[in-house]
C-alpha cells in the first residue's frame, strides 16, 4: 500500500537512528513499545479536536493520535515519552499553532518529527483558506493603560525558529518602593515576572527576574507599586534560538513610571510622551536587532485602544503614567503575599484580561467557527493528499462528505443560537476562547474580567462581579466540564446569584462529548436552554 508514497513510515531511512534511540531511552524510563506499522498513514495532532477532524478525512487508511489527551488542556500539558515516539513516526504532523498550545508541545513536534515529513500549523494556514480571523485587540473598559511585553519579529535572521525564546530581564530599579511585574493564570495562580523587593542578582543571570516570550507574541500582565512616586525600572533583552544555544543581546533600555505624580512633570523628561491610556506593550524588536538596525527594549503603542496603527516610543522619552486612581488593596488571597499584607494600598496597572495570554497577534481558537473548522478540513485533505497520492481520491470524497456535514452543522448552531433573544445572549465564562463563537453567532462575550481576577479576589472585587451579573440579567455562567475543579469563584458567585452553572466546550472533549460535530451542538443547545 505504501511502497510509492514519499512519507511511508517503512521506507523512512531516516528514522532508523532515531527509532534506536527511543528504543534505548524507553528501555531506560520503563519500556514504551514500537507501534506496529499497519500500513497506514501514521498522523499525530496536537489536540483531541484536530484528530477527530482528521480522522474524518483519513478514514480508514489513516491512524491519527492526539498527543494532548481526553479531557486535558493544550495550554498547560506537558508532552511523554509516548508522545515522543508517535511523532518520531509519523507521517504529518497537525498543531493549531497561533501559540495556542504550551510551547513543550510545540518543541516536542519540531525537535523530533524527522525531516521531510509535513509539520502543518493549521490556525496560520487557514488564513489563506479564507478563515475568518479576529485579532486580539481588547476593547478599552478600563481607566488605566495597559502594559503588556511584546516581542516583534520572527528572529529567522538570526536563526529563531517558533521553539525559540525571547528573554527580557530586569536588571535594576530605582524609585521609592518595590515594582512586582506579575501575570494571573487564568484559574488564578500568580506568576512573577520582576520583582524589585529581594534585589536583582547579576550572579544567576537576574533569572528570578526574567520574562520569557516565544517570537512574534505578547502577553498582559498587571505592574503594582508599593509607594508613590517616579520609578525607573532597567530592562535587558537577550534571543536564546535554541535551549543550547549562547544567548544573543538584543538592547537595553530604561522604562519609566510615574506613579501618583503628575507624568508631565519627571525630572529630566520635560516634553516626553504619556502613555495613560489605551493598550501599550514594553516591545522588542528581535528582527531589526538581528539585522544590526535597532532591537533595544521600546514602547509599542496604541494609545486610542481600537487597533488602529500602533506607534513607536523610544523609552528615554517616554513615561507611563500610574495614576492615584490606579490604587487599590492588596487582595486577601495568601498566594498574593508577594505584593504586601492583605488590605494594604498599591498603585496597580491591572492585567485587564483574564489569564495568560502568550498568543500572536491573532486569537488561535478559530474553530468556534464552524467555517474555519472547514478551512482546517480542507488544509489536512490537501496534506494528506499530498503525502499519499495513491489515496487522493478516498481523501478528497472524506472531505467532500464531512464538508457537507459540517455545513448543516453551522447553520445548525447559527438556528439554535438565534433562538436566544439578543438581549440575553451574554456569555460569562473564565476561559477566554469563545471570541469566535461570539463573532460568527452573534453572541456578547461578557467575559470574566476583573483587575484582580484571582481564585479568592477581595469582596470588592467578587460584589463588582456579581453587580455586572445582575446588571446584564445572566441567567447562566459557563464553565467547561474539564475545568469546572479550577473554576470556583465563578462557581461561587453564581451559587450567591442563584442562576445556574452550564456547560460549554472549549479546547477538549469528554466522556460525553466526543467529537467536534457532538461539541458545537453541545454548546448551541446549552447556551439556547440556559439563556434562552
Amino acid at each position: 500500500m505504501t511502497g510509492d508514497r514519499p512519507y511511508g513510515r517503512h521506507r523512512a531511512a531516516g528514522r532508523l537512528c532515531l527509532a534506536a534511540a527511543l528504543a534505548m531511552t524507553a528501555s531506560a524510563c520503563g519500556g514504551v513499545a514500537t507501534p506496529p506499522d499497519d500500513g497506514r498513514t501514521s498522523v499525530v495532532t496536537t489536540t483531541g479536536i484536530l484528530a477527530d477532524l482528521a480522522r474524518h478525512v483519513g478514514g480508514d487508511l489513516v491512524d491519527v493520535e492526539s498527543l494532548v489527551p481526553e479531557g486535558g488542556d493544550p495550554h498547560s500539558y506537558e508532552p511523554s515519552l509516548r508522545d515522543i515516539r508517535d511523532i518520531v513516526y509519523a507521517d504529518a504532523a497537525f498543531s493549531n499553532y497561533l501559540l495556542l498550545e504550551k510551547q513543550s508541545v510545540i518543541r516536542a513536534l519540531d525537535a523530533n518529527l524527522p525531516d521531510g515529513v509535513p509539520n502543518v500549523p493549521l490556525a496560520e494556514r487557514a488564513i489563506t483558506y479564507a478563515a475568518e480571523i479576529i485579532p486580539l485587540v481588547e476593547n478599552v473598559n478600563l481607566d488605566t493603560v495597559w502594559l503588556g511585553l511584546r516581542v516583534r519579529g520572527t528572529g529567522e535572521a538570526a536563526g529563531a525558529t517558533r521553539s525559540s525564546e525571547v528573554r527580557l530581564k530586569a536588571t535594576g530599579l530605582t524609585g521609592p518602593g518595590d515594582l512586582i511585574g506579575y501575570l494571573t493564570e487564568t484559574f488564578g495562580d500568580p506568576t512573577v515576572f520582576f520583582d524589585s523587593s529581594d534585589g536583582f542578582d547579576a550572579g544567576e543571570g537576574y533569572r528570578d527576574d526574567t520574562a520569557s516570550l516565544p517570537p512574534d507574541a505578547h502577553t498582559h500582565m498587571s505592574w503594582a507599586f508599593t509607594e508613590p512616586g517616579v520609578y525607573r525600572l532597567e530592562l535587558a533583552a537577550e534571543l536564546a534560538a535554541t535551549q543550547e544555544s549562547r544567548p544573543v543581546g538584543l538592547g537595553s533600555s530604561a522604562i519609566t513610571f510615574a506613579v501618583g505624580v503628575d507624568p508631565h512633570s519627571v525630572p529630566g523628561m520635560a516634553g516626553a510622551t504619556v502613555l495613560g491610556a489605551g493598550h501599550a506593550d514594553v516591545t522588542v524588536d528581535v528582527d531589526r536587532a538581528a539585522d544590526g538596525t535597532g532591537g533595544s527594549v521600546h514602547l509599542l503603542a496604541d494609545p486610542h485602544g481600537d487597533g488602529g496603527r500602533p506607534e513607536s516610543h523610544p523609552a528615554s522619552d517616554t513615561v507611563i503614567e500610574v495614576p492615584n486612581k490606579a490604587l487599590t488593596e492588596v487582595p486577601g488571597d495568601p498566594r498574593f503575599r508577594f505584593l504586601g499584607r492583605a488590605g494594604e494600598d498599591i498603585h496597580q496597572l491591572p492585567q485587564a484580561v483574564l489569564g495568560r495570554h502568550v498568543h500572536g497577534e491573532i486569537d488561535p481558537h478559530l474553530w468556534q467557527n464552524v467555517r474555519n473548522a472547514m478551512a482546517y478540513v480542507k488544509i489536512i485533505r490537501d496534506t494528506l493528499t499530498e503525502i499519499d497520492p495513491e489515496h487522493a481520491a478516498d481523501y478528497r470524497a472524506n472531505a467532500a462528505a464531512y464538508l457537507r456535514e459540517l455545513d448543516e452543522l453551522d447553520a445548525y448552531v447559527a438556528a439554535t443560537i438565534a433562538e436566544i433573544p439578543p438581549s440575553r445572549r451574554h456569555l460569562v465564562t473564565t476561559h477566554d476562547a469563545f471570541g469566535y463563537l461570539g463573532a460568527a453567532y452573534d453572541v456578547s462575550i461578557a467575559g470574566f474580567v476583573t483587575p484582580n481576577p484571582a481564585t479568592e479576589p477581595s469582596l470588592a472585587e467578587r460584589r463588582r462581579l456579581s453587580e455586572t451579573i445582575a446588571n446584564l440579567s445572566v441567567p447562566a455562567v459557563f464553565l467547561e466540564p474539564n475545568l469546572r475543579g479550577r473554576s470556583s469563584t465563578l462557581v461561587q458567585v453564581a451559587e450567591e446569584q442563584g442562576i445556574e452553572v452550564c456547560a460549554i466546550y472549549g479546547d477538549a472533549f469528554d466522556e460525553e462529548v466526543t467529537s467536534y460535530a457532538a461539541m458545537m451542538r453541545a454548546n448551541a443547545e446549552s447556551l439556547r436552554d440556559c439563556l434562552a
